[in-house]
């Protein structure tokens, strides 16, 4: 009994050496990217649609929010460039995610810059879209986003330990069309 459990370790050890050196071999790394970040292929492309706020002080802000979303290093990756705009046309937000798979750890990530801050936040693929979450000390931001037909919808909650979630963002974009960004018109070589 003990030998059949020893070979049965042994298997796993193998099976799972096996699994990790295929994936130390970049092109099946890229190719489980590429796979993995097919899920978002329906953000690719240009958004355009209101956004509506609730600021510190209750009061409701609306703005116009625009996204432009692609992949790039051949799929692997996924950007997304987020864009807010004031009534009189003047930019007043302007946010960078760069979403990855890693095949190892079978963990989706964002890579966020805004407004002078950076981070590094799980993202939840879910039916028809995806949730991400930040954490800020006792309490948690959470972002939830359906995508499909066209519409992208997402709502922002506020929520802290043993209250009710506050709901602080709610965006509706509908999408424009398709872009050649980031990976289109790349420096040539000559």
């Amino acid at each position: 009994m003990k030998r059949m459990f020893a070979l049965a370790a042994a298997g796993l050890v193998v099976a799972g050496a096996a699994q990790s050196q295929s994936m130390d071999v970049p092109a099946q790394r890229i190719a489980a990217q590429r796979e993995a970040m097919a899920r978002f292929a329906n953000l690719d492309g240009t958004w355009r649609g209101q956004a509506r706020m609730t600021l510190p002080n209750g009061q409701q802000h609306e703005i116009t929010q625009t996204e432009r979303v692609g992949g790039f290093l051949d799929g692997a990756v996924k950007l997304v460039e987020g864009r807010s705009y004031e009534a009189d046309g003047k930019l007043s937000f302007n946010a960078l995610g760069v979403i990855s798979y890693d095949p190892v750890s079978k963990v989706y990530t964002m890579h966020s810059n805004a407004q002078g801050y950076t981070g590094n936040f799980v993202v939840t693929p879910v039916p028809d879209g995806f949730s991400w979450e930040i954490p800020a000390g006792p309490m948690t931001i959470k972002y939830t986003a359906t995508v499909r037909d066209g519409v992208w919808h997402e709502v922002g909650d506020r929520i802290a330990p043993g209250k009710e979630p506050v709901r602080f963002f709610d965006m509706t974009l509908r999408r424009l069309g398709a872009t050649s960004w980031p990976a289109g018109e790349p420096v040539p070589a000559k």
